[in-house]
């Protein structure tokens, strides 16, 4: 018995995600030097990043 289309390919899993959770964004914003530890603790209000 085959699957049906619209369960997609296993690859599909990999697909770039357009919102990150919270500590994808510190750990970019650390890259780019617009983080500094222990600066915030606030779990909204942070700026935005640059896609991946």
């Amino acid at each position: 018995m085959s699957r049906h289309p619209s369960y997609g390919k296993a690859s599909k899993s990999e697909k770039k995600r357009n919102v990150l959770k919270r500590f994808e964004r510190i750990d970019i914003l650390r890259k780019i030097g617009k983080w500094k530890d222990g600066e915030s603790k606030k779990v909204t209000g942070l700026p935005k990043t640059p896609v991946k």
